[in-house]
């Protein structure tokens, strides 16, 4: 009988995060508001890391090592975008989750529009950028002219719709700094149905649609995108949540979006220190061919399934740190932390195991080119082998966010990434002659480091103290 009362309450539980709605979270149980959070931010990272692993999917089918190769290098380059979409994005949350804690649904309305603004200006520089030098801008990540050929169309629609990515990111980070997570889930959901389902049809056509081969890929995730983009409006517009795009708050106010700008300035920072430390290992793999590179690029993308989900309650854990330090709960906000660090670390640890003795199968899912399976699978094992160390670590760095301390990271990035990462990796791979493996080591020994040395200034403290 009260093993059946558990599952009923589990379940229940389960349905109230799923369903939705605006959550205070600055009084009750705190395991409780972790949950609350942090299922709908697992389901919403899920479905945003299966964008990545459904495009190399049906790409790959095309039997071209260049094909899925342009894509490991355009999302290089779009990890770039990626970097100032989070950070705009932890900028909002930050924001809108203080505000909401402090009881100010007008002050959080009026934030979340200003980052929206601010993205917007963002999104068509970059598209301007992508529009005309995405050829060029694939030469110099490395690219053969086989892969230019094959694939340069595909970073040109991601390029110049990049305001999909953007607007996602961007507009989620609002529903996750008001509590609803449930909302930021379902707009991903819808993506990746759309682009699931339109995949297959314009990469290898159907009927009167022609076969666009990995262009297609492209085209399909950027509808997805914009459909979602499209829920998310539907939303704000509606009324229904704290941030209500209305005549009154769709107005440009400088002081709000200066604000925005400072807070969001050290998470975009921070994004584009490491991303940027991302396009130089790119490089470093494009040195040993396009199969090294095309089994980097699977099993980064493997990665990406396992770590956005986790960075699903690294994200519960910046609104659980915003909202109660806007209460004036900051004991309170460090227990979220530390609970939520544990979790995070049975998780990673739980598909480090996977990775260690399951890689090969998981990579032939995707590729039955042996050269291009054996790269992915060492880089899958010895990436895995900082995961416990990286549990802890990125829950401790989007709490400082949530906090409003976007230095600190910025800090622990660039000496981790910049001034350890890729001198490393360098070193090995090319120096000491132990091709892509080196660099799948520099990444797992500069990340375990980061997170120890994050953990260390976490417990100082300071972060308790920044007013936004």
């Amino acid at each position: 009988m009260r093993i059946a009362q558990r599952i009923q309450s589990v379940f229940q539980l389960f349905k109230m995060a799923v369903g939705g709605g605006e959550q205070n979270f600055t009084e009750g149980s705190i395991n409780r508001a972790i949950i609350l959070l942090s299922i709908p931010m697992i389901l919403e990272m899920a479905m945003e890391s299966v964008f990545a692993v459904v495009d190399i999917f049906f790409v790959s089918r095309i039997n071209s090592s260049d094909a899925v190769a342009v894509i490991g290098l355009t999302e290089s380059l779009l990890a770039l975008v990626y970097s100032v979409a989070w950070g705009v994005s932890m900028g909002a949350t930050a924001l809108v989750a203080r505000r909401v804690g402090e009881k100010d649904r007008e002050g959080a309305a009026v934030a979340g529009v200003q980052a929206i603004l601010v993205g917007i200006v963002i999104s068509l520089a970059v598209s301007l950028g992508g529009y005309f030098f995405y050829a060029d801008m694939l030469r110099l990540m490395g690219a053969s002219q086989s892969v230019i050929q094959i694939g340069s169309r595909f970073t040109f629609w991601m390029l110049t719709g990049n305001a999909t990515i953007m607007m996602l990111f961007l507009i989620n980070g609002i529903f996750r700094g008001a509590g609803n997570a449930a909302i930021a889930m379902r707009a991903l959901w819808l993506a990746n149905l759309i682009n699931m389902a339109l995949d297959p049809l314009l990469i290898f056509g159907w009927g009167p649609v022609p076969a666009f081969g990995v262009e297609g890929a492209a085209i399909s995730t950027n509808i997805g995108r914009g459909v979602g983009v499209a829920f998310q409006l539907y939303y704000l517009f509606s009324g229904k949540a704290i941030v209500k795009l209305n005549a009154r708050n769709f107005k440009v106010d400088w002081k709000i979006i200066r604000q925005v700008i400072q807070v969001s300035a050290g998470g975009t920072g921070q994004f584009l220190i490491s991303s940027a430390s991302w396009v130089f290992l790119a490089r470093i793999i494009s040195h040993f061919g396009s199969a090294a590179m095309a089994g980097y690029t699977i099993a980064i993308r493997v990665i990406v399934f396992t770590i956005l989900p986790s960075w699903g309650m690294a994200n519960a854990a910046a609104t659980l740190v915003g909202q109660n330090l806007g209460a004036g709960q900051p004991e309170r906000a460090e227990q979220s932390v530390w609970k939520t660090g544990l979790y995070n670390t049975l998780f990673l640890g739980m598909v480090m195991f996977i990775f260690l003795f399951f890689s090969a199968p998981i990579l032939r899912f995707f590729s039955s080119d042996e050269q291009v399976v054996a790269s992915g699978t060492q880089c899958l094992q010895v990436v895995a082998l900082g995961y416990l160390f990286y549990g802890y670590g990125m829950v401790i760095t989007q709490s400082f966010n949530g906090a409003g301390d976007t230095r600190t990271p910025i800090l622990l990035n660039l000496v981790g990434f910049w001034c350890f990462q890729i001198p490393l990796a360098y070193l090995l791979a090319i120096q000491w002659s132990l091709g892509p493996n080196g660099v799948y080591a520099a990444i797992a020994v500069a990340e375990s480091a980061i997170a120890v040395a994050g953990i260390v200034l976490f417990r100082r403290g300071t972060w308790k103290m920044v007013k936004i």
